[in-house]
């Protein structure tokens, strides 16, 4: 019974001191980019608070790097939208607003987010990496060369991709679909970055919304269903995949056709 105690005690302690240091790392991030700007310091900081990645035997490193290449890609998209919102020309009280709530997100991402592993889960794990990847690839990137654009766009759509395979107990060609999945990404970036639209947000329009990273997040949700399908069915069954391609489709047209009148080009 002690020994019990004992256990549930230390559970108890040890979920309190990361649940600390998770939102501790959290505010650390806002503090530097709201008051130094230094946007390098705070990225350094998040990947240095992934240690135990690299507290392993070195022949595990790529390993371990994989699997939380989601939680790297989601944690650096936030700094940088934070020091989007931090530059911007907006005022100084919406800015902090838009941050504070930022980190409120990042530290729902922390606690709630990123320790499931549920299917259901992983695959909103990398929804929101290959999202807020993207959309802070094309805010941070208009003056980058094209090659080192599509480069980051496909490690996003090949971490996405290997993220959501991993979940699949008898998939054998995780790798190559990952891979596959990454260069078709690129290749959405390439025409995307030739024909870059961004479309203002009601409440603050100063800060613009990529046409990239919806477009994308829609086309990678569609796969994911697509490949779910085939997976439990030896086959694409269109009652499963019907009305994700009917959604996908129907925003895609809206945001061409509709959307693009009030969009800028960036």
């Amino acid at each position: 019974m002690e020994l019990l105690k004992l256990v549930r005690k230390r559970s108890f302690l040890s979920e309190l001191i990361y649940t600390v240091l998770n939102i501790a790392l959290a505010v650390a991030v806002l503090l530097i980019v709201r008051y130094t700007e230094a946007v390098w310091f705070a990225i350094l900081l998040v990947i240095l608070s992934k240690w135990r990645v690299f507290a392993v035997r070195p022949r595990f490193w790529w390993a371990n790097l994989r699997s939380n290449m989601v939680d790297f890609i989601v944690s650096i998209s936030i700094v940088l939208h934070m020091y989007t919102i931090n530059v911007s020309a907006i005022g100084e009280t919406t800015k902090l607003f838009l941050m504070i709530g930022l980190t409120l997100g990042y530290i729902f991402w922390l606690l709630f987010i990123k320790p499931r592993s549920k299917r259901a889960f992983m695959a909103t794990q990398a929804g929101l990496a290959v999202f807020l990847g993207i959309s802070a690839l094309f805010t941070i990137s208009y003056n980058w060369p094209v090659s080192i654009v599509v480069l980051f766009a496909w490690l996003i759509g090949y971490s996405a991709a290997r993220h959501i395979l991993s979940t699949y107990d008898d998939e054998t060609h995780g790798l190559f679909l990952g891979l596959v999945w990454g260069f078709i990404i690129a290749e959405i970036t390439w025409v995307s970055y030739h024909w870059a639209i961004a479309y203002p947000l009601p409440v603050v329009p100063a800060l613009m919304l990529p046409q990239a990273a919806l477009a994308i997040t829609l086309v990678s949700f569609l796969a994911y269903k697509v490949y779910d399908s085939f997976y439990h069915h030896s086959k694409v069954r269109m009652t499963d995949v019907l009305l994700p391609l009917l959604f996908t489709i129907s925003v895609l047209v809206v945001l061409l056709i509709v959307f693009n009148r009030v969009g800028t080009a960036i």
